[in-house]
């Protein structure tokens, strides 16, 4: 088990910083993976924009418009890139069709993608292909193999691989892909990485002078600690030129200072990624809470908060494996998130046993999800395993 050394930039305990989180007492959330808790920050700043919301005459553009550029800002600074790499979107899913509106595919073919994607990243794909009539490679994982061999071995029998659509930490049980490898494949192939940072933005490090992909997606309401209906789009510098947005709307633009807009020519489009700021999600509830979260991530440091909650999975992993448990979870999993695979007959008396104990977690594809923040300790580790225990003996 790694050895604890704790960081000032975090709370001390467990305890304190549960006080952050707006958590009753008798809930265990492990479920962050789906939604984080509420910071008390955020909840704060959302209840103020609501209230201000209820005198529209006193609000004020200019704070507006700096408050989607703060937010757009507090992204870039997660990704080591300009906020002029950044547009504010309602969902991955969005950002997902926005890349593949724009990244060149034709007939034959072919866009790799992982085993159980995310249903947004592989529908999109799904959908794109037949579109144009090429195909979708799934690089499924043999026994004894990791994520990155199928992957490497896809391209061997897929030269016309043209895109790759992967995430860093799998969403279903947290199994790492090494993106080093995978990236400098496919930049030696000349195909075009879309990465789906859902389950890593704010946790884990972003490389993209390294990976260099062509497109970046990430929920904010996840280890952003923001709100639903608020995601990020990042574009690679030539996108950010030439790229074309799904919708076609004012706030994208940058007409002249009477706002006005040509019968026959549009105003320019603002500069950068703004081209695909999406209408009507950037609300001045939704931004407060989106800064509030990114602020509290960016005070604690990203590289803070994946120790701390790799030493709460390498204590899960210790308590399972005392227990006789250890087969049940992922090998080289992310230190935030790990997949349980309970023996099929007890499955559903593991899911029972943890919502019984008030203990939140998801529960899909024979897994048990287990995603905890800081507000979580060793203690709560250690009980998870004792009350798996209880049913997998």
């Amino acid at each position: 088990m790694p050895e604890r050394v704790d960081s000032p930039a975090i709370p001390a305990t467990a305890h304190a910083a549960r006080a952050l989180f707006d958590l009753p007492a008798d809930v265990l959330h492990l479920d962050c993976a789906a939604r984080c808790p509420r910071l008390r920050s955020a909840l704060a700043a959302g209840c103020d924009a609501l209230q201000s919301d209820v005198a529209p005459w006193r609000l004020d553009e200019a704070t507006w418009l700096a408050s989607i550029e703060r937010v757009r800002t507090r992204v870039a600074a997660l990704l080591g890139d300009v906020a002029d790499g950044i547009a504010l979107v309602p969902s991955v899913a969005y950002g997902l069709a926005t890349a593949a509106r724009n990244l060149p595919l034709a007939r034959g073919d072919a866009v790799l993608v992982e085993e159980t994607s995310f249903p947004s990243n592989l529908l999109t794909w799904q959908q794109r292909c037949a579109e144009v009539g090429a195909r979708l490679v799934v690089a499924r994982r043999r026994p004894g193999t990791d994520a990155a061999d199928a992957m490497l071995a896809a391209f061997d029998a897929n030269p016309r691989i043209r895109i790759v659509a992967i995430a860093p930490t799998h969403w279903v049980d947290g199994a790492l892909l090494d993106l080093d490898r995978i990236a400098a494949r496919a930049q030696a192939a000349g195909a075009a990485l879309v990465l789906d940072l859902r389950q890593s933005l704010g946790v884990l490090p972003v490389q993209i002078a390294r990976w260099q992909p062509a497109f970046v997606v990430s929920v904010g309401h996840k280890w952003l600690l923001g709100p639903g209906g608020l995601a990020y789009l990042w574009a690679a510098p030539a996108w950010r030129e030439q790229g074309h947005a799904i919708e076609q709307h004012w706030s994208a633009r940058a007409p002249d200072d009477g706002w006005h807009f040509a019968d026959d020519v549009p105003p320019s489009l603002r500069a950068g990624a703004r081209r695909f700021d999406a209408g009507g999600v950037a609300t001045s509830q939704a931004l407060m809470m989106a800064d509030a979260g990114m602020a509290q991530v960016q005070g604690w440091g990203a590289d803070n908060i994946a120790s701390r909650l790799g030493m709460l999975t390498a204590t899960l992993d210790a308590a399972l494996d005392a227990h006789g448990l250890d087969a049940w979870s992922t090998p080289r999993h992310a230190p935030h998130l790990v997949g349980l695979v309970p023996p099929a007959n007890c499955f559903g008396r593991a899911v029972a046993a943890l919502r019984a104990g008030g203990i939140i977690c998801t529960a899909r594809y024979g897994r048990l999800r287990i995603a905890p923040h800081l507000h979580v300790d060793d203690a709560d580790m250690q009980r998870v395993a004792d009350v798996l225990a209880s049913v997998g003996r």
